[in-house]
């Protein structure tokens, strides 16, 4: 009887069922899977794609990327979330151009340094571009491996200690690049967090998790913390012209360096000064507050129209303030409650 082998498993399962047609696939380059990889961190391939391809549209090139205003990154990172990946590959795109003349990297220990890329992340980059043997990490594959192995504890470096040997113990000695896609894409489409498809998976006869008749056992389950909820007020302000007062928030904390709504902290609105604004209030108008959820927390947005007559002949002195028309958009990041606001207005 023929030795089982776990990578011939995969392979031979991918090349009837695996994708072969991501837009990062064709053609393949360092630079198309970096992007790739970044904005598939946390985020699913379907999401992914038309992101891809307009951020491949606008910014073709490391060195276009590096030569953009931050802005115009951020804008078509817009809906996307986690927007320091977008301050990231900013960051990134400079270091190449100038530390690497526009080469990227081919080793994992020095991808490694590269701002925002993490340990998987940089094996995925030496695997899918450069073909080699670099075990990835990411939330799909450890579950593939957790399964397979029975490794029941919860996510967290003690558990990933356990899967990083078992990774790359199973590492075939030829097609890395294959291999790599196919365990991304096992985890993806049949060894799901929960109704695993174990019926169509290559490796069923081997894996504890489907000999035990339980296979969402493991994983184990992350402990589950009561999510902690903050409230903001947010001001709207609208002249006559239907323009709306956005301020550029900090580069740190939740929406660094995005166009927002300025917050205000007053139980009275009769006590924001407007004069700030070179305007005066005409009218108020309370729009329906909602609930907009981050990783660690929820936040509470109470959003407050306000109708004002702007002084036209003042010039705005604080660049961190700008009118914005919505019907006009120019490139700049905004986030995704932000926009859900301005939609309303609009």
């Amino acid at each position: 009887m023929k030795k089982f082998l776990f990578s011939d498993a995969v392979l031979a399962w991918f090349e009837h069922h695996g994708r072969k047609n991501l837009p990062w696939q064709h053609p393949i380059s360092a630079y198309r899977v970096y992007i790739s990889e970044i904005m598939l961190q946390q985020t699913q391939v379907a999401t992914v794609i038309p992101y891809f391809q307009r951020f491949m549209e606008k910014f073709p090139s490391i060195d276009a990327l590096s030569q953009a205003p931050l802005d115009h990154v951020l804008h078509l990172w817009t809906g996307l979330g986690y927007y320091a990946r977008a301050r990231n590959l900013h960051k990134t795109a400079k270091i190449i151009v100038e530390k690497y003349k526009s080469v990227f990297p081919t080793t994992r220990s020095k991808l490694e340094t590269l701002p925002g890329v993490g340990r998987s992340t940089a094996a995925a980059i030496c695997a899918l571009a450069f073909n080699q043997p670099e075990a990835i990490l990411d939330g799909n594959v450890k579950r593939v491996l957790a399964r397979f192995h029975g490794v029941s504890g919860a996510p967290g470096k003690k558990t990933e200690s356990i899967l990083w040997p078992l990774a790359y113990s199973h590492l075939p000695k030829i097609k890395m690049r294959e291999y790599t896609q196919a365990m991304m894409d096992l985890g993806a489409t049949l060894c799901v967090r929960s109704d695993p498809q174990c019926g169509c998976c290559p490796l069923k006869e081997n894996c504890v998790g489907y000999q035990s008749g339980e296979p969402t056992r493991y994983p184990g389950a992350k402990p589950t913390k009561k999510m902690p909820v903050r409230e903001v007020k947010l001001l709207v302000l609208v002249d006559e012209d239907k323009h709306i007062l956005l301020q550029k928030r900090p580069a740190l904390g939740i929406w660094g360096g995005l166009w927002s709504l300025p917050e205000f902290q007053v139980s009275d609105f009769s006590d924001i000064c407007f004069q700030k604004f070179n305007c005066v209030f005409k009218k108020k108008k309370k729009l329906t507050s909602f609930r907009h959820t981050f990783t660690h927390f929820h936040l509470d947005i109470f959003p407050i129209q306000f109708h004002v007559i702007r002084n036209k002949m003042c010039v705005m002195e604080d660049e961190n303030f700008i009118w914005y028309n919505p019907l006009r958009p120019v490139s700049i990041g905004l986030p995704k409650p932000i926009c859900k606001i301005l939609s309303w207005v609009k």
